[in-house]
């Protein structure tokens, strides 16, 4: 069960670490280009969700990401139990979601400094973090989870 935890540590602390180098190192607005048009760092802050819904609601965020966080430590230690792909999941949305809380508390935005642009569409993906890309990934896990044991189940009853 620690492993799990120390996996949301990781992501935490790596979520932190980046946008501290961001913050540091770069001006707000600054890009530093790594695969030029295609990826690079872009210095963004954000007061909103995901894309810059509900601006300045921190309230909001705050009530939100509790209840959340609750929810995820909730399922973690009465039903994941013995399911590790589930473990997994639920501890990659915490740390995703208790690092972009971090920055919600303490500076009232989240810093964003991944700038994607997807070249076969050439649609610029929102600017988005490490907390954020783990929160994507734990979303993709769950649903693969989901999948998977939807498959276990069906197999039992047949």
């Amino acid at each position: 069960m620690f492993i799990y935890y120390g996996i949301a540590l990781v992501i935490i602390a790596v979520d932190q670490w980046t946008k501290w180098l961001v913050l540091k190192n770069m001006e707000l607005g600054e890009r530093i280009s790594v695969i030029d048009p295609y990826l690079g760092w872009l210095s963004h802050r954000n007061r909103g969700a995901a894309w810059g819904m509900l601006e300045g609601q921190m309230w909001l965020f705050a009530i939100i990401t509790v209840a959340v966080i609750t929810g995820i430590l909730y399922y973690f230690h009465k039903h994941a139990q013995g399911q590790p792909l589930f473990q997994l999941s639920l501890m990659v949305l915490l740390g995703g979601a208790v690092g972009n809380f971090i920055d919600r508390m303490l500076r009232g935005e989240v810093v964003d400094f991944v700038d994607v642009l997807i070249p076969v569409i050439k649609y610029d993906f929102p600017i988005f973090n490490v907390a954020d890309a783990a929160l994507t990934i734990g979303v993709v896990l769950m649903i693969i989870f989901i999948i998977y044991d939807e498959k276990q189940q069906k197999k039992k009853v047949s």
